[in-house]
């Protein structure tokens, strides 16, 4: 059927429960979406939660992407809570369900993104990737470009330390 998305969709306890699934999913999967595999829905509801407060504060936004019905994929598009910064925002927890990787549905959520992002009357997206997945590619080939980088700066496990790269899409000529 192909990907549909849905900018704020309801927070129906169905939606929250899916969203939940899915980050568990994706980070099972060995995604870099704030954990590291194995994590259960009881670690992922807490802070599932804090993303959505966000949300149905209407600080943050979802961005919800839904194939026949089901959540497929999301990303959540959040303000830095600070006056000099409200010309953009950061985009967080980017993920598709591992089934339906390869259809193209990750590509479609950013570029979704940028287009919420021009209507919210943003300047940029920024996006923050963990080394040594090979992801950051993944933005460069959607024209988002490294503006730095943190070595060693998240701790997947006892002597393993990645970088965390920060990328940059300006959304004006």
């Amino acid at each position: 059927m192909g990907i549909e998305f849905v900018l704020d969709p309801p927070l129906t306890d169905d939606l929250r429960a899916s969203i939940v699934a899915l980050w568990v999913e994706v980070t099972n999967a060995g995604g870099a979406v704030g954990f590291v595999a194995p994590v259960t829905p009881a670690q992922v509801t807490p802070v599932a939660g804090a993303a959505l407060a966000g949300v149905s504060e209407g600080v943050d936004h979802l961005l919800a992407g839904f194939d026949d019905g089901e959540l497929v994929a999301l990303l959540f598009v959040v303000s830095n809570r600070f006056e000099l910064k409200e010309h953009w925002r950061v985009l967080k927890r980017v993920m598709v369900t591992p089934k339906y990787q390869g259809r193209g549905y990750g590509a479609a959520l950013m570029r979704e993104a940028a287009t919420v992002g021009r209507a919210l009357g943003l300047d940029a997206l920024q996006v923050t990737v963990r080394g040594g997945a090979g992801t950051e590619k993944f933005y460069e080939r959607l024209g988002y470009r490294e503006t730095g980088r943190t070595p060693g700066a998240l701790r997947v496990a006892p002597g393993d330390d990645r970088d965390e790269f920060y990328m940059w899409l300006p959304l004006t000529d």
